[in-house]
């Protein structure tokens, strides 16, 4: 039985598709699977998954200048020296690292002790965790095929998704988890595990209007709930288990430009909406919607003008047929898993050097 640790963290985004991974390298059987992360939204998804889950600090870089980015040198051996101990008791035969500050110190634990190490990057621009660590891994797996020329050691695979999302045919069954007797377009808008203000704000400054033409199932993020008003034909949830029925039910969604929503969108030919997000990243939505907008994909649409202009661009979205085609025809239209699952066999049989 061979032992894989998994580790990525910070956000749902680097944990989420290292849970896809997780589920299939279950359904095949053969290995004891392991994971280890900080005390972030990874350790919940985690143990809900019933993954047995190991805890360390790990540093967060703050993208603006402040003090407490000077003791981050010292964090982070520190970090580095309790993985270090974890994977040295655990002994695993390779680490799979989704990215994130939480991977950057298990990662470089790992290559210190020789444990093979596998990165995979989600977004068109790399991540600052996976610059650091791609000389340490026997291979950099990405989801967009130009990010893999980028590096010597890099593979095209493709992105994970969670099979889960593509569990619906019956479009009218999964409307009926959350709008009753209802026939009206539906559009679903979300904008990433703590919510977008944003989108929450654009959808409640024009729910009345939106209520005349749509049903909207609206997923608010922490603590938003309480804010979402009560109407006919809406439904608002802080956080929804089962995105497969959701996007199952959707006509139009409208969310951020996460690299897992947008790969999960053309894989399932949903048109969009996006609102890549700007203030308080390293700009990677922005690359990513870009990428996605040049091709069809996808329509825009800036923040700044989300509340004014949410009326106008959702009827635009609905009409665009260009955009329907585009979906059809999408290079991106599979999941990466089985490109993902072939690598980590090869690097697993291959063994320490």
């Amino acid at each position: 039985m061979k032992k894989i640790f998994f580790t990525g963290g910070g956000s749902a985004g680097h944990v989420v598709p290292n849970l896809a991974i997780i589920h299939d390298l279950r359904k095949k059987g053969g290995y004891t699977i392991k994971y280890l992360g900080s005390d972030g939204i990874e350790k919940r998804l985690v143990n809900e998954a019933n993954v047995p889950f190991y805890q360390i600090s790990c540093p967060k870089l703050v993208r603006s200048f402040t003090p407490k980015n000077l003791a981050i040198p010292f964090s982070l051996c520190k970090a580095v020296r309790d993985a270090r101990k974890i994977l040295r008791e655990e002994k695993p035969d390779l680490v799979f690292s989704k990215g994130g500050y939480v991977s950057l110190p298990v990662c470089l634990a790992a290559a210190k002790d020789g444990i093979p190490v596998l990165t995979h990057e989600s977004d068109l621009s790399p991540g600052l965790a996976t610059k650091l660590i791609a000389k340490k891994c026997r291979r950099v797996l990405t989801s967009f095929p130009e990010t893999a020329e980028t590096f010597r050691n890099g593979t095209f695979t493709g992105s994970p998704l969670r099979a889960e999302l593509f569990g619906y045919t019956d479009k009218a069954q999964a409307r009926k988890r959350f709008f009753a007797l209802r026939d009206k377009p539906v559009i679903l808008a979300f904008g990433g595990g703590s919510g977008a203000a944003a989108i929450n704000n654009a959808v409640f400054e024009n729910l009345n209007e939106l209520l005349k033409r749509y049903d909207v199932l609206h997923i608010v993020g922490k603590n938003n709930e309480k804010n979402a008003p009560e109407r006919a034909g809406y439904a608002a949830y802080e956080y929804i288990d089962d995105m497969g029925a959701a996007y199952a039910c959707a006509d139009l969604v409208i969310a951020r430009a996460g690299s897992n929503t947008l790969f999960e969108l053309a894989a399932l030919k949903l048109p969009s909406m996006i609102v890549p997000l700007r203030r308080g990243s390293r700009g990677d939505q922005v690359e990513n919607a870009a990428y996605f907008q040049r091709r069809g994909l996808i329509r825009t649409v800036d923040e700044n003008r989300l509340s004014a202009d949410l009326l106008k661009e959702t009827e635009a979205a609905i009409r665009d047929t260009g955009m329907r085609a585009a979906l059809n025809n999408s290079p991106f239209s599979k999941s990466g898993n089985e490109a993902i699952l072939s690598a980590i066999e090869n690097v697993v049989s291959e063994g320490r050097p």
